[in-house]
């Protein structure tokens, strides 16, 4: 049998995937009979405005032998290629005389990938996490988001899985690394959906989410991986430029040479340790900007037209951006999240920090986004400290509590009120837990974010007819899109100036979201398997 990838092959709403064995004879031109298997590879959902919308698929196709196939005789938009393989991930034991673990700091998805990499492949692995398991961490936000108590060591972003646990569960990701879908092989088997192995768009939902880490948790414990909660890294003891032991909550010393820091973007007494300890980092730049929320039906509505209330459609996404010229920005939506809600992700006392999430189902009634400016190192960069970044969102966020009522609630706007520069005296109903105060949302942005996001949403309506509405809300402030941090690395994964330190993930700076985050982890983790067997 020979096997081949067939891209392209359209499907209307209304049509069965039982089909796709004749479409694809068909614009193969030969016989049913000739195609022994048909499997999907990919399916997207093609809901260009104004045009009906149909599913899209990539398909793996066994063909008997011997049966001709001319390529250039095939339907416009229709491309065939030999089928290959993904690279399989080598997960053969480790030969190794180590006696101390490796120290995994986080269990964020790149903490978790690295810790599951070396656990299957033998390796002793130290996993620790300053915030709590998933049972105790999601009564903590639960507590925070019903009665405004928040928990500095348990909350939406400390805690087993990391921020990402409290997020629709995207698995998007622009990177062609090809062990992606080795990372989506392993969150099947620890119960996420098995659409995420063929989605174009895949998401897991922040419920099923927090059921796959209790899975891949109690795997990890299976393979001989130690688990600490509540053990926050305080210190990292460096003799002659390499690590030597991690200090966990101010006072107990684990010995360590071989640290993956995976500690994520939002634990800012780290940066500060590590500063102090004459770790090299650098400002990089980032984005900030508000969270807007509509009524799904009114994006289904834009996005869909007439066929919005069409059964095999889910919940309609959108992704849009906007060069402003004055001032000279960049405007964009990002981590869109349908059918879901905008929440208060506060860690710190006095901060208020918003994000969204969905469910698996994505049935509820709101959509929400991101609407984030770029932000350039020269807006914040001081000379003094690398950390002067974590220090300009900190101001925002106080400027956001503050305007909220000091009590966790966020300011809010309507939309139709932002662009008009006018103060809104009520809200309407909106989806952000604790709650929203009315407020006037340029003052809690510095002018140039507040400025462009006046103009880019301008744009955005050109584009997206209807989406500046009365029914629309913005909701601030949002500041955590990627870190304003990097922890410098060199080309084998190790800090530039400390020896068995691997700074990976989203809080090293290199990665930005689940499956980048999970795949920066796995590459700490093969720097270090690389280390203990000798091999470059």
């Amino acid at each position: 049998m020979r096997w081949i990838r067939l891209d392209g092959l359209a499907q209307a709403l209304d049509e069965s995937e039982d089909v796709l064995k004749e479409q694809a004879a068909r614009a193969l031109g030969i016989s049913v009979a000739d195609v022994c298997s048909v499997t999907v590879i990919k399916k997207a959902l093609d809901a260009r405005r104004n045009k009906p919308p149909h599913f899209v698929y990539a398909v793996k196709i066994g063909l008997a032998e011997p049966v001709t196939v001319l390529p250039e005789a095939m339907p416009a938009g229709i491309r065939m290629q030999p089928f290959t393989d993904e690279p399989a991930m080598d997960l053969s034991p480790v030969s190794s005389s180590e006696r101390l673990p490796v120290a995994v700091v986080g269990s964020g998805p790149a903490g978790l990938f690295a810790a599951y990499v070396l656990a299957i492949r033998g390796l002793p692995v130290l996993l620790l996490e300053r915030g709590r398991p998933m049972e105790e961490r999601t009564k903590d936000v639960r507590t925070f988001w019903e009665k405004g108590v928040l928990d500095p060591q348990s909350n939406v972003l400390f805690g087993e899985g990391g921020a990402g646990t409290f997020s629709d569960g995207k698995l998007t990701s622009r990177t062609k690394n090809p062990y992606a879908g080795w990372v989506k092989k392993v969150l099947v088997e620890m119960g996420a959906p098995r659409a995420i192995m063929t989605d174009a768009k895949p998401h897991i939902g922040t419920d099923r989410l927090r059921e796959v880490l209790i899975h891949l948790r109690r795997k990890l414990l299976d393979l001989g991986c130690e688990i600490r909660f509540g053990a926050q890294v305080t210190d990292v003891i460096i003799r002659q430029g390499a690590a030597a032991a991690l200090v966990v909550n101010n006072h107990e010393e684990i010995q360590a040479d071989r640290i993956i820091l995976a500690v994520g973007q939002n634990a800012d007494d780290t940066y500060g340790m590590l500063n102090k300890r004459g770790v090299k980092l650098e400002p990089k730049p980032f984005a900030m900007g508000l969270r807007v929320e509509h009524p799904q039906s009114l994006i289904n509505s834009i996005q869909y037209g007439r066929w919005s209330n069409h059964p095999r459609l889910p919940a309609a996404e959108y992704f849009v951006t906007a060069d402003v010229s004055d001032p000279n920005r960049s405007v964009y939506t990002f981590c869109m999240c349908p059918g879901g809600q905008v929440i208060g992700c506060s860690a710190s006392p006095g901060l208020v920090v918003t994000n969204g999430m969905s469910n698996g189902k994505r049935d509820g009634d709101f959509a929400n986004s991101a609407v984030v400016v770029n932000v350039r190192t020269d807006d914040f960069m001081s000379a003094e400290t690398p950390l002067s970044g974590l220090d300009f969102r900190r101001h925002w966020e106080r400027k956001a509590y503050l305007a909220g009522g000091s009590n966790y609630c966020a300011p809010a706007q309507r939309l139709t009120d932002f662009v008009a520069q006018k103060t809104s005296g009520t809200i309407g109903r909106t989806s952000f837990l604790p709650g929203v105060k009315p407020a006037r949302l340029a003052d809690i942005l510095p002018s140039f974010a507040a400025d462009a996001l006046c103009s880019g949403i301008k744009i955005f309506d050109k584009n997206m007819p209807g989406f500046i509405s009365q029914e629309a809300h913005l909701i601030g402030l949002e500041t955590r899109t990627s870190s304003p941090v990097r922890i410098c690395r060199k080309a084998d994964g190790q800090s530039e100036n400390v020896q068995g330190l691997y700074p990976c993930g989203e809080g090293a700076g290199y990665a930005g979201g689940i499956i980048s985050s999970a795949l920066d982890g796995i590459k700490a983790a093969h720097g270090i398997i690389a280390s203990v067997s000798g091999r470059r």
